[in-house]
C-alpha cells in the first residue's frame, strides 16, 4: 500500500489495496448461534482460549454448555494473563497440537485473542516458537479462528496479528500472519454488561486512541478514515455513559461497535507513537494497556498537533466540539474531557516509573514499530521530555 502523508485521506492516482474482512454477526445475544458458525468453518470440535479470570464472570461457563447442547467436542485453554508472554503462547501451542485439528475459538478481551492467534499459528508451524515470531510472518497457515470479544475496546478481533511480550527481552512482539485473521466475529454486548467500570474506561480508551492515532497515520486512507471517523464519533459519545452505567446494554452495543470499527481502521493504517509509548510503559511497568495510552495521549496530540492538523479536525467534529481557538486544541480539549469523566488518566509516577526509567523507554518507544506511523517522527530525547512533562 502507498505511503501517504498526514492530513486529509488521499484516493486520486493512489494504488490501495483492502483485504476483506471475515464475516461479522452482531447483536444481543447472538452468541447462541455459536454452533453454526462452528459448523460453517466445516469442523466439529473447539479449541477455546480464554484468560484466567474469564470464568468467574459465567461467559466461560455459556459457551462450554452451548458447544456441548450441540455435541461439539470442545477443550477449554485458561493459560492468558493480562499481558501474555511469549511462552504462554508457546504452551498453548503445545496443548492445541495435543487436542488436534479444530477451530479455535478465541474468547475475552484483546489478550486473549492476540494469545489466541499466536497459539493457533505456532500449533499450524511444529517446532517454531513465540520468540521467532518476526519470521513467522511468511511461515504455514495456523488453524481458523473464531473471535469472541468480552470487551469493547482492543479491536484484535479484526485483523491477523497480535502482540506478545518476550519477557528475557522485556520488548513487545508482534506474531501474526493472514491465516489467523478471524474467520467469524461474534459481537455480542451482552457479554460486556457488568464489566467493571476500570476495565471498560481502559478498553474504551484504547478504541478512541485506535480512532484518532488512524486518522493521523501517514499510512491513512479513504477507507481507514472512514472507519475511524465513525469510531470515534461512537466511543465518544457512548463510553462515559457504558463507565457511568456498565448495564446499559444500549451504550454497551453502540460502544462495542465503534470498538469494532476502529479495529478496522487500524488494520489498515497502522497506528503511532501513543501506543508506541504506551507499549513500553506497559512492558517496564505491568500497567494495563488502556491506562498507559490514557498517560499520554493528549500530550502525543500536542506534539503533533502542526502535523495531524487535518486529521484532529476529523476528530474534533466527530466528538462535536468547537474550535476553540483551534480544531486541534478543541480535539485535545475534547479528548481530555473524556478521559477526565471515565477517571483514567495517571502521572508516569503512579503508573511506578522512575526517572532514571524515562531514557529506556523513551527509545523503546521510538523503536516500535507503529512510531513509524506517527504524522511527526520524534527524536528519543523529544519522547523523553514528553514523559518528563507528565511524570
Amino acid at each position: 500500500m502507498a505511503d501517504l502523508t498526514p492530513g486529509r485521506p488521499k484516493a486520486a492516482g493512489v494504488r490501495l489495496s483492502v483485504e476483506p474482512a471475515g464475516h461479522t454477526e452482531y447483536g444481543p445475544g447472538v452468541l447462541a448461534e455459536l454452533p453454526a458458525f462452528v459448523d460453517r468453518l466445516g469442523h466439529g470440535r473447539v479449541f477455546v482460549v480464554t484468560d484466567r479470570g474469564l470464568r468467574a464472570t459465567g461467559i466461560v461457563g455459556r459457551v462450554e454448555k452451548i458447544l456441548a447442547g450441540a455435541g461439539i467436542e470442545h477443550a477449554v485453554h485458561e493459560d492468558v494473563g493480562p499481558n501474555p508472554s511469549t511462552a504462554e503462547l508457546d504452551r498453548g501451542a503445545a496443548a492445541l497440537r495435543g487436542f488436534g485439528d479444530s477451530v479455535v475459538l478465541a474468547l475475552g478481551g484483546g489478550s486473549a485473542l492476540d494469545a489466541a492467534k499466536g497459539i493457533s499459528l505456532l500449533a499450524g508451524n511444529p517446532g517454531a516458537a513465540a520468540a521467532d515470531a518476526d519470521r513467522l510472518w511468511d511461515a504455514a497457515g495456523g488453524l481458523p479462528l473464531i473471535a469472541v470479544p468480552t470487551t469493547a475496546g482492543t479491536g484484535a478481533e479484526t485483523n491477523g496479528f497480535g502482540v506478545a511480550e518476550d519477557v528475557c527481552a522485556r520488548r513487545k512482539v508482534y506474531i501474526g500472519h493472514s491465516s489467523v485473521r478471524p474467520r467469524i466475529t461474534v459481537l455480542d454486548p451482552e457479554l460486556t454488561l457488568g464489566l467493571p467500570a476500570g476495565i471498560t474506561a481502559a478498553t474504551g480508551l484504547d478504541a478512541l486512541v485506535h480512532g484518532i492515532e488512524s486518522l493521523a497515520s501517514r499510512r491513512s486512507t479513504p477507507f481507514s478514515a472512514a472507519y475511524a471517523a465513525q469510531a470515534v464519533a461512537l466511543v465518544g459519545r457512548w463510553l462515559p455513559a457504558a463507565y457511568r452505567d456498565g448495564g446499559d446494554l444500549e451504550a454497551r452495543a453502540e460502544l462495542m461497535l465503534g470498538a469494532h470499527l476502529a479495529g478496522h481502521a487500524l488494520t489498515l493504517s497502522g497506528l503511532g507513537l501513543v501506543h508506541g509509548i504506551g507499549h513500553a510503559l506497559t512492558a517496564h511497568t505491568g500497567t494495563p494497556h488502556g491506562v498507559a495510552l490514557a498517560a499520554v495521549l493528549e500530550e502525543v496530540m500536542a506534539f503533533s498537533a502542526t502535523a495531524a492538523a487535518e486529521a484532529y479536525e476529523t476528530t474534533a467534529r466527530a466528538l462535536h466540539a468547537t474550535p476553540a481557538p483551534d480544531w486541534a486544541g478543541a480535539a485535545i480539549e475534547a479528548v481530555r474531557e473524556i478521559s477526565r469523566a471515565i477517571e483514567i488518566k495517571r502521572s508516569l509516577r503512579e503508573l511506578g516509573v522512575a526517572r532514571e526509567d524515562i531514557p529506556a523507554l523513551a527509545a523503546d518507544a521510538v523503536a516500535d514499530a507503529v512510531t513509524g506511523n506517527a504524522p511527526r517522527l520524534p527524536s528519543a530525547a523529544e519522547v523523553a521530555e514528553l514523559l518528563h512533562s507528565v511524570y
